[in-house]
């Protein structure tokens, strides 16, 4: 079961989507959820979305006997720079 915050209450991303209403909007049925709602399931997404990019980085690393260098991975000093 996945669970993400809205303003301090817990609850599972099934429960915030069975929480959605629905509206009537010139012949057109939408689907309105609280604003804290759906910021949070946009965040819960981009989390789910960086775990499978890490799982992926991980799984190429160990096929690569866990070398750093013959997986491609930089190293912190040659990219800190362009980043900060």
């Amino acid at each position: 079961m996945v669970f993400f915050e809205n303003g301090g209450n817990t609850m599972t991303g099934l429960a915030a989507l069975q929480s959605v209403q629905y509206a009537a909007l010139k012949e057109t049925r939408v689907a309105v959820i609280d604003i804290g709602d759906w910021e949070s399931l946009i965040e819960w997404l981009e989390t789910l979305e960086d775990v499978q990019i890490a799982r992926q980085a991980f799984a190429e690393l160990k096929a690569f006997g866990d070398d750093r260098d013959r997986a491609g991975w930089l190293r912190w000093d040659q990219v800190k720079e362009e980043l900060t």
